[in-house]
């Protein structure tokens, strides 16, 4: 996502990463975290704040974006206000889903965010 956010949804460093991650089927959360950023932007009132790609960090904005992924089918009107909190705006329900889908692929495919996340 860092990535998309800085360079643009079609960085080769981004689709790279998602493939090395995915592998072989790396297609269907590439082309779901493409939709996802680009709804992203598209909705939001304010800043979303992602932090330099070099940076091991994540800033409090990447970290409710990654909750909100993790817990977007299991919990989607938490989801949906952490969402509308972070882009300033009631109507998020195209980021929601998108995040649903994304969340969805990621489990799918063997590699929920939940591994790779501690409880926030």
């Amino acid at each position: 996502m860092r990535r998309m956010a800085v360079a643009g949804l079609d960085d080769a460093h981004a689709a790279h990463a998602i493939f090395a991650h995915f592998g072989i089927s790396y297609r269907r959360p590439l082309i779901l975290v493409r939709a996802m950023m680009a709804e992203i932007a598209r909705a939001s009132k304010q800043t979303v704040k992602v932090a330099p790609c070099c940076c091991l960090r994540m800033t409090a904005d990447e970290a409710v974006l990654l909750s909100t992924v993790e817990h977007a089918q299991s919990h989607p009107r938490r989801a949906h206000t952490l969402l509308s909190d972070l882009m300033g705006t009631p109507d998020c329900l195209g980021v929601l889903t998108t995040a649903q889908a994304v969340g969805q692929a990621f489990t799918d495919l063997g590699k929920p965010l939940a591994l790779f996340l501690r409880e926030m």
